[in-house]
């Protein structure tokens, strides 16, 4: 429930938006009543504070948004060159080929450790900014590849140096926006994910438009080449000028707004601290929802993995299509996928339900992949292909409740690392279900994508319910003050930290 009334304060005519946040309800006997206000998390926006967000939004969501496009597209890179000619250029077999799509997220699987202890010791955008410009190089080399050991090779280290990227983006987001916020932004860094497989692909039909080799070059190469020199480029800017603190030079604060920034990180329970705990680790481990997170981000990215490597050809199999128009039909998925990321991000805003509304989109992709297996060829099968990128919705369900349901700086990026980790493994694994000898149908990849999408399904309804259990405990025993945010307690350690299902 958002409630929100205008009002005016005295001698300005500002107006004030009251915001309750969290959608709970305290017993209202004694003095139960008294120390259930601290569960309340209400707040009061005021135009000043509309003001900083605008600013913080303008100079961080502009070059995050590019980040993740051209990361998104440098991954899916591969998939395209499967109709711009990677086949006859380098020999290469449709097994070799998987084991390219797959490789990739072996390399990302591998940096998560380390990352994972960098993202808290360095500053984030100088890492960031490092990574993005190694990655983009690795592009570049890789449009010199003429045989399989060096694509293999080149795709691990792209996963690599890649594999920093959402975590890192992940970890700020927390830092710049409330806790009722959060959930949209999310939303927002991943839909970028669907605009950057549309992206990747406008630029692929107009590098197939060349129609064959310029300067000696295929046209996998020159794509692989034109997203290299663009994601040095953004490395840079990244260096420079990203948005990874709430108190940034770049933001230019007033007296005022530093004041703000207080109540905003009062309300995220998000403090940088570059001192690992290891018993933020420990207690992460114990918790139960943080396997059933794991196990559903396998499940969805399953399909995620296999679909972004083999898209291009299962497109063209439905019908006798050019590579261009191959490509060409791959651009609504892109789009599809962001619509439905960013409307699950609304819908979960609107209702105050993260759960339900992740549950809802696994059945929109389960519906999907059922079409893939069963339909015969034709535009029924394309809208199942279609329809399938609703994982994407339930995937931010996931990101969001990790977002806006883990305090403990420690704790937070174990999450995402743990969460990466686990997207990772359903990415590696997703293209090798495909197996070549049912192509172009590939019904036991589809019939395992419909296992995960009801896995997932249920891995929603068994989280909300333990976090659902551990709000009902909360509310009955409220403690008696609010322990202060700059302690970087963890929300089991935080009795007054109430999450959002």
């Amino acid at each position: 429930m958002i409630i929100s009334f205008s009002t005016s304060t005295e001698g300005t005519n500002e107006k004030i938006e009251v915001i309750h946040a969290d959608p709970v309800e305290t017993q209202n006997t004694g003095s139960d009543t008294e120390k259930g206000v601290i569960f309340q998390t209400c707040y009061v926006k005021s135009e000043a504070e509309k003001k900083y967000l605008r600013k913080v939004n303008l100079a961080f969501i502009p070059l995050v948004t590019w980040i993740v496009m051209v990361q998104f597209a440098d991954k899916s890179s591969l998939a395209i060159s499967a109709v711009l000619g990677i086949y006859e250029d380098t020999h290469i077999t449709g097994s070799e080929f998987s084991w390219l799509g797959s490789i990739f997220f072996l390399g990302y699987l591998i940096m998560q450790i380390l990352n994972q202890i960098l993202v808290q010791k360095l500053p984030i955008k100088r890492y960031l900014g490092v990574m993005i410009i190694l990655f983009g190089l690795v592009m570049l080399f890789t449009s010199l590849a003429n045989t399989f050991p060096q694509l293999l090779a080149l795709r691990f280290l792209l996963g690599v140096f890649e594999a920093t990227c959402l975590p890192c983006i992940y970890i700020i987001v927390p830092n710049l926006y409330r806790r009722d916020e959060q959930t949209f932004y999310f939303g927002v860094v991943t839909m970028c994910q669907g605009v950057g497989s549309i992206l990747g692909n406008l630029v692929a039909v107009g590098v197939s438009q060349m129609e064959g080799p310029r300067l000696g070059l295929q046209m996998w190469r020159w794509n692989h080449i034109i997203f290299g020199a663009f994601t040095v480029v953004l490395g840079i800017l990244c260096f420079f000028f990203l948005l990874d603190d709430p108190r940034s030079w770049i933001l230019r604060l007033t007296k005022e707004e530093h004041k703000i920034v207080d109540k905003r990180t009062r309300d995220n329970a998000v403090i940088r601290n570059k001192q690992i705990k290891y018993r933020h680790f420990l207690e992460a481990l114990k918790e139960p929802r943080l396997y059933l997170i794991g196990l559903a981000s396998v499940c969805i990215n399953m399909q995620n993995g296999g679909l972004l490597v083999f898209s291009a050809q299962i497109i063209r199999s439905l019908g006798s299509y050019t590579p261009t128009e191959s490509i060409l039909l791959k651009m609504p998925g892109g789009f599809a996928a962001a619509i439905f990321i960013i409307l699950a991000s609304i819908i979960a805003r609107r209702i105050q339900q993260i759960a339900y509304t992740g549950m809802f989109f696994c059945l929109v992709s389960l519906t999907g992949v059922i079409i893939l297996a069963a339909a015969p060829h034709g535009s029924v099968k394309l809208l199942g292909y279609y329809l399938s990128w609703a994982m994407g919705g339930a995937g931010v369900m996931f990101i969001s409740m990790v977002g806006t349901n883990v305090s403990g700086y420690s704790k937070k990026i174990f999450y995402n690392s743990f969460l990466v980790i686990f997207t990772t493994v359903g990415n590696f694994i997703g293209p090798l279900v495909m197996l070549e000898r049912e192509a172009p149908t590939y019904k036991i990849g589809m019939i395992i994508y419909c296992i995960g999408n009801g896995i997932a399904f249920c891995c929603f309804i068994v989280t909300r319910y333990f976090m659902a259990k551990e709000n009902k405990k909360r509310l009955a025993n409220p403690p008696e003050t609010p322990l202060d945010v700059n302690g970087d307690y963890t929300d089991q350690e935080d009795k007054g930290f109430i999450y959002k299902l």
